[in-house]
């Protein structure tokens, strides 16, 4: 039998990780800092050499300045003990050593303070019990006064100086908690004292006697709800320290004794009693001891009680019965140090519940710092191992003992981007370390050392040395202005020898292009790229070209100098790829490669023939998957079952024994179980190796172990009681039915919930009139009569223009078009004042939910966008409800979506909830711009409910339009609807659409032009047609002797903006020629009645002057003397303002322009256009993106016309802050473990260079209470991250934000606790090169942030959970050591966009399903990377929850690698189209992200169906736009643009488009001249969805395309295999469902397919969405397993996976099989979803249900915040 070969290389990966801890870097020299000050803040260990002339880096460590500096500065901290006081153990008292303690630190060094704790046998006590006094507490009192006696001895055996209190509680005396009729205030039970919240009935004394007396005068009293108000009592007995009598220097116990569960924060303000005021946790104790501010403030929250008790150091004490056990048993778990009893019914165990709660916590205490300042982070640990719990902050200190303890407190380098030092917030100056039962407290005062250097500060101003131009200070010059130099006697503005700058090896260039030389010398320059840095004598090396090792730069243990490692201790090789040491090569033994190899580089090169050894040449002791090699066999020689039975069965040899009793595990090599599929039973044996190494011995044993019987029986009981429930329904149907008809009409019948007949409801007006003004609704009442009981819900809506006939209402629209849907929904919870400021933190929280969940709500509609303007108010008049709130919110989505809006809002009003936003039921409103729907609804005894309507008022309505509300229907109640219809007409008010003026005040014209043309301008606020009037009135100028009057009217139409009034003109007669007396003549032209929407402009009237032939010209005004403008505007410039404007100008033409327009679109985008009207000779573009290219141009005009355009001139927006990123999401792998996600900003507003993760532990009320953990990501592609070892059951904010060239945008935020979630197997593939974050590590992220690679070579944590999946074995990885064994698991991975693996196991089939998509187009198969990962599996125990993530990290860390290699440009960005004309076409692009120069593009196209594909090389790189004028009108076209540098051409970014025109029908290739042509096709698909059926059969499914731009007509399906053997299969998919489902047969195995899908409307073909998809089986293909039987052939996807046998036969929800006779009871097929880029991988579980027994079941969820 063949051998199996394993690696122990998680030994190896240990011992690596721990003997290769290099020494870091010298972070000194790496900082060059320039100054003594720069070089102090550095590192705590760096030093300062202040000789002269030295040529060495100046700030360096000490040890190395030693030996060649003589002028060291250092900056040393220092730490002082101010007060120690000796601990004296015969003191009863508890006590701390020292008490005071300063200290200075430098930024980034550490130090510890010890201390001492004591606490004494006989620590003084003080114990106060705080009781329940509800009337079901009555028994409990009674014993406990029967136990006063008793009580206080037990005090007494705690402490022999204790102090005795005893409190009563109720709960808040108002209504619902209280029964408030008098009679009940007085006394609510019998022999009871009246209600209260908290009374204090005894202080703190230690007189026993008084304490029982006083205990014998208590009376219970009594309230209505079962919960109390214990919260309010507790926390007034911690902050009435004066009241209560707590004492310094003593223990503090609080017993609480309790029956009932608790109110808490918000119970009295939103549910019960509408107390509003938060608790202001003030003692409020009157002198009777009474709490007397219970009815003003809500009940405390659980966060405040735990902070408030800390404060005091009481220790709280849960005696509860059993009823209420399990909520104080959570509660108690939140205190760090605190007790739970069970308490009998009547309370008589309390004697024993105390002692026993006090011996157990008398020695635990916490132990943490307080107040630590943000520029620290500190921590305590013991010296004297006493922990007792996980939680580093709880310690176990026995009474009498004295236990040492260390303050650890280190200074941070940075917070955020700010170094300490320049940390400017104010902080505390005390840090407290306080035991949680003491008083006592050490305090340090620390802080930081930051000081200048003192040579910097004694600096010789303009020192000769520098020649005058700069300081001397610490031995260097400091130069100024542009000097430079050692001796600063070089200007930069001088180039000096360049031939000095160039490189011998390169001359085409001054300092490599990377540099500007100053005096014969290279300066480097800071790369655009993040983290590199140039170096060399002419800056032609780069620090990020040094050789890499498993992904690391050096591995990871070295530094980058000159484009080669210089590598850290302890390793060696060109990657310092190999240890130096040769621990990682030595046996178990101590012997180097057990004496049979030799080490290099790390590993042991053993015998090449020897194929049995292990990792250091020792020979293997066990063989990976030995058990389910043989588990067939034993199936068909022991029972005859199996896939091996019959004649298959001889194939076995192994020598086989059947024993009573198998051999102890320690004795065997393998000890072997499995279940038999057969009779559901499981079998186990065990395996030894023959002696001679050529055979196996198996002993089986004889007895299996088989699940009990089922419970068959139990079916035909459960139908028969089905059936009589369904009878009994029906026949009180009928009851109801008959019985209404008969008495319907008797008053009495109306009180029955089934014939409450004469209800009704009905609007209380039938009529308003109202004017536009400014109303957007209108509130009117229904109301409802006769018997208003029960709940009735009304439907109603509103229609438009109702005056009109149906097919006049509306104008035609597009069922695409956008528009706003206005929602109101009412929320359950209480409205309050905050929620009406927008700027509230309340308000901006409540937005956040109410949008997050509403457009998760309603993502599926089709044209959906993300809901908007949401605001929060009351509505008055709303029954019981009108304290709630309403939310009034936009969702804009295609016309055609209302029906479904609709009904998804019914929807989720009837089930109370749109996701974790709860609403009320019977309440919403859904309106459009021309009807609206809606709901109200009447409770109990409401006999009154307003309905807001909305008012629509459009441009195309009338002056005057009605409106139609009607009452529909009652879906829920008995009410009939009465008062149907309100009608409601709204005179409309005009608005403005254009303003038509005159330009000027006069104009001139001669009598000789016999006509005046007057022009009159219109300028467009909305396009349409208007009209105005005009008419003509005598000056000087009269009507038939110098001028014709008129008067008419001027129409303009849509899109027009110039019109001419002409004007006759009269010549004059000879009379008047004699008679001239030189008086100038005119007349006036006035503007009036301007209709559909115009106005009048600046200039309604204008006065038009007639002058004659022999005038001089003189006389005309200059501003009439205008000429045409004939040339452009010259010297255009455009400057970005800010992010979002830009600012021309430009120099005036000749002509005398009156006005200029200014024309800017996006780059490639003329169809974007927009036009800026001005007067002055520059102008503001305003609401531009950021960071985008455009394009503009300016002409001028005058009264004569418009003259040429500029040329086209193109500016850049700067980058401004990116939005905050999407939705977090979480992959709930463990209580401590999540993979955080997040999706990329919706507008980056640049480039994203960096993410930052942070998260800290929240309370209820999401207030952070410890320190918050800071994660940079400086790989902004990489959006995810691990977070491990969280707290468990605590709730973490996380919140998300991203950096571009602008800054930090705003946080996305989310709270989640992990503990709530169910955990998802680590199958799920977790994305690799993820930052992996050790939530223990505070901040200290250098040493905890690792990437997937780091987790193989590094121990985790490993825990086992019992609903990890059972395997077989767990999986060893070997993929970081090149030169391992080889393996019997191979998974090959060819990666661009895609991947896949398959796997061989035993000899089980299992087959996987691996799915792997491209962002645009494929790169399969192109310019991939090859990797082998080998993996083995070990038998006989379960996988540990930290293997599973390092399995899942391995397994796809090569499959996700990204591959392009540095020089290769990315994919160009905005491909843009614009249409030219039917045939003719417009493609642009912008310039792509390279590291080197882009050197050309090249576009390809060809027809979307088929057809010669074109190509265009562009070899001028600052070409990004190409015409194509021979395309083919109603064709669809792929257009893919590409560029190229001197490393090779990069990926392809593609599009596709139809330029729809109308065409001659005899000939439908030739377009119709001059008809309209528009671009128009559907966006791509949804995801696509990948379901294997069986290894032949695959079901693909995907989502309408969000953007249809038509009507769907179908889908054209493309099937590719990529092998390059089969044949390319289309389908065409009729249909236009919003989700598509196609069944696609005859594949094959191991062969991956590439699918494409396009949505085909009239227009034409849209753009692909791609998938690649293999059915891989493990063996790889059918040949190697002919064992098979034909009822034993099943697929199963997933990561790691179980044979079932059984095929299926059809596909659906449940499946049964149908073939195999032995499996007759059936089997379930379940799926599931898993996202990922534009792909979906669905997954396929199947459970096989046999005598009523579950045989495999697995669950995977994804959970989203």
């Amino acid at each position: 039998m063949q051998q199996w070969k394993i690696w122990c290389s998680l030994l190896s990966v240990v011992v690596l990780a721990a003997v290769c801890q290099g020494e870091r870097s010298n972070r000194c020299i790496l900082s060059r800092a320039k100054t003594c000050t720069e070089c102090m803040r550095v590192d705590k260990d760096c030093s300062y050499c202040a000789d002269e002339g030295i040529h060495y880096s100046r700030c360096d460590l000490y040890s190395n300045l030693q030996s060649k500096c003589k002028q060291i500065i250092q900056m040393k901290s220092s730490m002082e003990i101010k007060k120690n006081v000796e601990i004296n153990t015969r003191r009863k008292q508890n006590q701390i050593s020292p008490q005071e303690v300063s200290m200075t630190l430098r930024a980034g060094e550490e130090k510890s303070v010890k201390f001492k704790v004591f606490q004494p046998l006989d620590a003084p006590v003080d114990l106060y019990f705080l009781m329940d006094f509800s009337n079901s507490m009555k028994d409990d009192l009674d014993n406990l006064k029967k136990l006063g006696l008793k009580l206080a001895d037990v005090v007494g055996n705690m402490s022999s100086d204790y102090t005795i209190g005893f409190g009563k509680f109720v709960d808040k005396v108002t209504v619902p908690q209280t029964d408030m009729r008098p009679a009940r205030l007085k006394t609510p039970w019998q022999n009871s004292d009246p209600p209260f919240s908290f009374k204090n009935v005894i202080t703190l004394t230690s007189n026993a006697k008084d304490f029982i007396q006083k205990l014998e005068k208590e009376r219970i009293s009594g309230n209505v709800d079962a919960p109390e108000g214990g919260f309010d009592a507790i926390l007034q007995v911690a902050v009435c320290k004066e009241n209560i009598g707590w004492r310094n220097q003593s223990t503090h116990l609080l017993v609480f004794s309790t029956e009932s569960a608790f109110h808490y924060e918000a119970d009295g303000s939103n549910v019960l009693s509408g107390i509003l005021t938060r608790n202001d946790e003030g003692c409020h104790l009157d002198l009777t001891g009474t709490y007397t501010k219970h009815t003003l403030q809500d009940y405390p929250s659980i966060p405040t009680l735990i902070r408030l008790l800390g404060e005091q150091s009481i220790i709280p004490i849960f005696a509860v019965t059993n009823y209420s056990y399990s909520y104080y048993e959570k509660l108690s778990k939140y205190f760090p140090v605190s007790a739970i009893g069970r308490l009998q019914e009547d309370s008589s165990n309390i004697i024993e519940l105390l002692w026993t709660a006090f011996e157990n916590i008398r020695s635990k205490m916490e132990i943490r710092p307080e107040y630590t300042p943000k520029t620290m982070r500190s921590k305590v640990s013991s010296l004297s191992s006493v922990m007792s719990q996980s939680d580093s902050s709880i310690f176990t200190v026995l009474p009498g003992k004295v236990k040492e303890f260390k303050l650890n407190v280190k200074a941070l380098d940075y917070i955020g981007e700010t170094h300490v030092c320049d940390y400017k917030e104010q902080q505390k100056k005390y840090l407290i370390v306080k035991p949680s039962t003491f008083t006592d407290a050490l305090s340090l005062d620390a802080s930081l050392l930051c000081d200048k250097c003192s040579c910097e500060l004694n600096a010789e101003v303009n020192s000769s040395k520098c020649s005058g131009h700069g300081d001397f200070a610490c031995g260097h010059c400091v130069c100024k202005d542009d000097w430079r130099g050692e001796l600063c006697d070089c200007n930069s503005n001088s180039q000096g020898d360049v031939a000095a700058c160039k490189n011998p090896k390169d001359t085409s260039q001054i300092c490599s292009g990377r540099g500007d030389c100053y005096c014969g010398v290279c300066h480097c320059v800071p790369s655009e790229r993040h983290l590199e840095r140039f170096e060399g004598d002419y800056c032609e090396y780069s620090n990020l070209l040094c050789p890499r090792f498993a992904g690391f730069m050096c591995n990871d243990h070295g530094e980058c100098f000159k484009e080669k490692c210089v590598c850290g201790e302890g390793w060696e090789g060109a990657a310092c790829e190999c240890p130096k040491s040769n621990a990682t090569c030595i046996d178990a033994n101590g012997v180097l490669c057990h004496g049979k190899g030799s080490c290099v580089c790390g590993r042991c090169k053993c015998d090449p023939t020897d194929a049995n050894v292990d990792s250091v040449c020792g020979p293997l002791k066990y063989s990976l998957g030995l058990c389910e090699d043989i588990r067939t066999c034993v199936q068909c020689k022991a029972w005859n079952t199996g896939e091996k039975k019959g004649k298959n069965c001889k194939k076995c040899t192994h020598e086989f024994k059947f024993v009573d009793e198998l051999k102890p595990g320690e004795e065997v090599m393998e000890h072997c179980e499995f279940r038999d599929e057969e009779d559901d039973c499981t079998f186990y044996y065990t395996l030894e190796k023959h002696p001679s190494g050529n055979n196996t011995y198996v002993e089986v044993l004889k007895k299996k172990d088989c699940p009990p019987g089922g419970f068959l029986w139990l079916i035909p009981l459960i139908i028969f009681l089905m059936l009589l429930l369904g009878l009994l329904l029906l026949l009180c149907w009928k009851y109801c039915a008959c019985f209404r008809a008969c008495c319907a009409r008797l008053p009495c019948c109306a009180m029955l919930p089934c014939c409450a007949a004469g209800t009704k409801v009905g609007f209380q007006e039938d009529r308003y009139m109202l004017r536009q003004s400014n109303l957007n609704s209108l509130d009117t009442p229904m109301v409802r009569t006769n018997k208003p009981v029960g709940t009735d819900i009304v439907r109603w809506k509103v229609t438009d223009n109702v005056h009109k006939e149906s097919s006049k209402q509306y104008q035609a629209t597009n069922p695409n078009d956008t528009i706003l849907y206005n929602l109101s929904l009412r929320a359950a919870r209480i409205f309050n004042d905050e929620l009406r400021k927008p700027d509230s933190p309340e308000f901006n929280q409540l937005r956040h939910t109410v949008e997050e969940n509403l457009n998760d709500s309603y993502k599926s509609v089709p044209g959906f966008q993300p809901v908007r303007k949401t605001k929060f108010r009351l509505q008055p008049n709303a029954g019981k409800r009108q304290d709630l709130t309403i939310i009034d919110t936009q969702l804009p989505a295609f016309r055609s979506a209302e029906k479904q809006i609709m009904n998804i809002t019914e929807q989720k009003v009837n089930l109370e909830a749109f996701n974790s936003l709860k609403v009320c039921p019977g309440y919403y409103t859904v309106a459009t711009d021309r009807d609206a729907h809606g709901q109200v609804e009447f409770q109990d005894g409401v006999e009154s409910i307003d309905v807001r309507v909305p008012l629509f008022v459009k441009d195309e309505d009338d002056d005057e339009k009605h409106l139609q509300v009607e009452a529909v229907d009652v879906p829920k109640g008995n009410a009939e609807i009465d008062q149907r219809f309100v009608y409601i007409t709204i005179i409309k008010e005009a608005s403005a659409k254009s303003i038509i003026t005159f330009l000027q005040p006069s104009y001139t014209y001669q009598r000789q032009d016999k006509v005046a043309k007057i022009p009159l301008f219109r300028e467009i606020m909305e396009d349409g047609r208007t009209q105005v009037s005009y008419r003509t009135r005598d000056l000087t100028a009269r009507d038939g002797k110098d001028y014709i009057s008129t008067e008419s009217e001027v129409i303009f139409y849509p899109g027009e903006t110039r019109k001419e009034i002409p004007v006759s003109l009269l010549e004059q007669t000879e009379i008047d020629t004699l008679l001239e007396n030189g008086q100038l003549k005119q007349f006036r032209i006035e503007l009036y009645k301007p209709q559909n929407g115009a106005k009048l402009g600046k200039f309604p009237e204008t006065n038009v002057i007639i002058a004659n032939d022999n005038e001089n010209q003189t006389t005309i005004p200059l501003e009439q003397s205008a000429i045409s403008i004939n040339s452009p505007p010259t010297n255009v410039k455009a400057q970005p303002i800010d992010s979002k404007r830009i600012r021309m100008n430009w120099i005036p033409p000749p002509g005398r322009p009156t006005g200029y327009k200014v024309t800017y679109w996006i780059e490639g985008d003329e169809n974007s256009s927009q036009v800026i009207n001005t007067t002055a000779p520059s102008a503001d573009l305003p609401n531009l993106y950021p960071y985008c290219d455009y394009e503009m141009n300016v002409f001028a005009y005058n009264a004569l016309g418009a003259g040429p355009c500029s040329e086209i001139v193109r500016c850049r927006t700067p980058e401004d802050l990116p939005n905050e990123p999407g939705r977090l999401a979480f992959n709930v792998i463990s209580p401590t473990v999540t993979q955080l996600s997040w999706a990329e900003p919706s507008e980056t507003n640049g480039e994203i260079i960096e993410y930052e993760v942070t998260y800290a532990v929240v309370t209820d009320e999401n207030k952070p209470i410890g320190p918050k953990k800071v994660v940079k990501i400086n790989k902004p592609k990489k959006r995810m991250v691990m977070i491990e070892n969280l707290k468990e059951e605590q709730p973490y904010r996380y919140t998300v934000r991203a950096k571009n060239g602008a800054g930090w945008g705003p946080v996305r935020e989310a709270t989640m606790n992990l503990s709530t979630q169910p955990k998802r197997p680590m199958s799920i593939p977790i994305i690799p090169d993820v930052p992996i974050i050790d939530a223990e590590a505070h901040d200290e992220y250098e040493n905890f942030l690792m990437y997937s690679s780091d987790v193989m070579r590094s121990p985790r944590p490993s825990t086992s959970d019992d609903t990890d999946m059972q395997m077989n074995g767990n999986w060893e990885m070997n993929s970081l050591f090149p030169g391992s064994a080889n393996s019997t698991l191979n998974r090959s991975t060819t990666t661009t966009h895609s991947g896949q693996y398959s796997r061989m196991m035993g000899g089980s089939l299992e087959t996987h399903t691996t799915m792997m998509s491209g962002l645009e187009t494929s790169m399969y198969g192109k310019k991939g990377v090859n990797n082998t990962i080998t993996q083995q599996m070990i038998g006989g125990r379960r996988r540990t929850e930290s293997e599973d993530v390092n399995a899942a990290l391995e397994n796809l860390e090569m499959v996700l690698h990204e591959n392009r290699s540095p020089g290769i440009p990315e994919t160009p960005t905005r491909l843009v189209f614009s249409a030219l004309g039917a045939t003719s076409l417009k493609v642009s692009w912008q310039k792509p992200q390279c590291d080197r120069e882009v050197l050309a593009y090249r576009v390809t196209y060809q027809p979307l169906l088929g057809g010669e594909m074109k190509t265009i090389d562009i070899s001028d790189a600052n070409e990004n736009s190409l015409i194509i004028n021979d395309l083919l009108p109603n064709y669809s076209y792929i257009f893919k643009v590409k560029a190229l540098s001197d490393k090779g051409w990069g990926p392809e970014r593609e599009g596709v488009i139809t330029i729809e025109s109308k065409v001659d029908p005899l000939s439908p290739l030739s377009p119709v001249p001059g008809s309209p042509f528009t671009l128009s096709t559907p966006s791509a698909p949804g995801p696509l969805v990948f379901t294997a059926i069986n290894s032949e059969l695959l079901k693909l499914s995907w989502e309408k395309p969000r953007k249809p731009n038509g009507d769907i007509m179908g889908y054209l399906v493309t099937c590719e295999p990529l092998d390059g053997q089969g044949e390319i299969k289309t389908y065409q998919v009729e249909g236009d469902d919003a989700d598509m489902t196609l069944m696609v047969p005859h594949l094959s195995e191991n062969i991956p397919y590439k699918f494409k899908v396009q949505a085909r409307t009239t227009q034409g073909y849209g753009p692909e969405r791609e998938g690649i998809i293999t059915i891989e089986s493990q063996d790889g293909g059918r040949s190697q397993h002919t064992s098979l039987s034909e009822y034993s052939k099943q697929m199963i996807m997933r990561h790691e996976g179980y044979t079932v046998p059984g095929n299926m036969s059809t596909q659906a929800s449940l499946l049964d099989s149908a073939i195999d006779p032995m499996f007759s009871e059936g089997m379930t097929v379940m799926t599931q979803r898993m996202e990922s880029g534009t792909s979906i991988t669905q997954q396929v579980t199947r459970t096989m249900m046999t005598g009523g027994t579950i045989t495999k079941q697995m669950e995977r969820k994804f959970y989203e915040a």
